[in-house]
């Protein structure tokens, strides 16, 4: 089962709804946050980004940054730029980019059914940056970012979740990210059982983005646990913010790469090494048409890549997936790229960016981009569900989440 609670969330009168909600904190730099802060002071990356009010030198784990964070968010409490709701609710959200529209549950969603495997992941997480984000949680005392939850879709709460859409949005609006975000209140007692019993019926949830955030929220439940002499499983620290989102409704861009050099070989050597593993061809498609095939950008030509059979092991649920046919026959033993988690001369490009940045920072470094071929859904939850991970940077999800449209009070 699947083990969701309401909460009254933080958020921001309807006329400043706009205003407040800020892009995520993790997919922007800190220049860039400054910049959107010195022209908008009610974006609620003051909350989030409080490294904006600190120069460079500020370490990740310096605990005035929490401290800032805090004092951030009881001003915006102070000023009215965020207002609790009076009482317990789910929230439906609404993203309309393009032709793609999605819409997902906000709840809280279970940190025990997390530690238990009730709610897979299928990424790794780095100690540090989990840790920040704790420090984060327990500072402020709230969960400021929504973890985007996936699950295998059903009819039943489709249908109940088109049903409550027919009401008016209490937020409705573009932002900047030229997204239209809208959000449902949904306070009705029998609408909120209603959820929590469809709900139950579905086995497992799926973290699709926001793996720190999640362990963060597991942290945050055990320290808190172990500092209440009097805990029940019911408290607030026990759930965090998630939006749940049917899986036939994402949208999974690639997460290409750029190889800054081409690890001393000349043009001519790099692609006669491609031919043991890819059959290759100059073309004027720049992303690949299928799975197992790869866009290259070289020398301001682009070149269709094609995994030769018997090049990988078609049946390994982690081995077959494009990204690791790129990493394991190509970026490792041509490239040099053994742990592309840490080496800095692989660069990651969302694939909301397309193949203008990836020629730009190819043609800048002298080195070589790979389009992808756009991971399946399917896919992440199989690996998850064989208790793999996927090689890193295989999922670009967009639309992105905002930030500060709801947030869930743990005190």
């Amino acid at each position: 089962m699947a083990d969701i609670k309401p909460f009254a969330g933080l958020r921001a009168p309807e006329a400043l709804a706009g205003k407040v909600a800020s892009p995520p904190y993790d997919v922007i730099s800190c220049a860039e946050a400054k910049a959107i802060v010195a022209e908008n002071p009610m974006s609620f990356l003051r909350v989030i980004r409080p490294d904006i009010e600190f120069d460079d030198s500020i370490a990740n784990l310096d605990e005035r940054l929490f401290a800032t964070g805090r004092n951030n968010l009881e001003l915006f409490k102070e000023k009215g730029w965020l207002v609790a709701d009076a009482k317990p609710a789910f929230y439906l959200y609404e993203q309309v980019m393009g032709e793609h529209r999605q819409i997902g549950l906000v709840a809280g969603a279970s940190a025990t059914e997390y530690r238990v495997g009730k709610i897979k992941r299928h990424e790794f997480t780095r100690p540090a940056k989990e840790m920040e984000r704790t420090k984060h949680i327990q500072a402020t005392g709230t969960n400021t970012g929504m973890v985007f939850l996936t699950y295998r879709a059903q009819a039943s709460i489709d249908a109940l979740v088109g049903q409550i859409c027919q009401r008016p949005a209490v937020y409705d609006f573009v932002a900047n990210d030229r997204v239209e975000h809208r959000l449902w209140l949904v306070d009705q007692d029998e609408e909120i059982t209603e959820l929590e019993r469809l709900f139950a019926d579905v086995p497992n949830l799926y973290v699709a983005d926001g793996h720190h955030r999640t362990a963060a929220a597991e942290h945050v439940q055990t320290a808190r646990q172990e500092q209440n002499g009097e805990h029940q499983g019911n408290e607030a620290y026990n759930y965090f913010l998630s939006v749940l989102i049917p899986h036939n409704q994402l949208l999974v861009m690639p997460y290409n790469r750029v190889v800054l050099d081409l690890a001393g070989k000349t043009k001519a050597e790099f692609l006669t090494a491609l031919d043991e593993k890819f059959s290759v061809e100059k073309s004027d498609q720049k992303a690949p048409v299928a799975p197992l095939s790869f866009g290259m950008y070289l020398d301001k030509e682009w070149y269709q890549l094609k995994a030769k059979p018997k090049s990988f092991a078609a049946d390994h649920i982690t081995e077959s997936l494009d990204a690791s046919v790129l990493q394991n026959n190509l970026l490792a033993p041509i490239l040099q790229i053994e742990n592309p988690r840490t080496d800095p001369r692989v660069v990651f490009v969302g694939g909301i960016r397309g193949a203008a940045e990836l020629e730009r920072q190819a043609d800048a470094s002298g080195g070589a981009a790979f389009y992808l071929y756009a991971t399946e859904i399917e896919q992440v939850m199989a690996v998850a569900d064989a208790g793999e991970v996927m090689p890193p940077k295989s999922t670009w999800f967009e639309p992105k989440m905002l930030s500060g449209l709801v947030v869930r009070p743990l005190d």
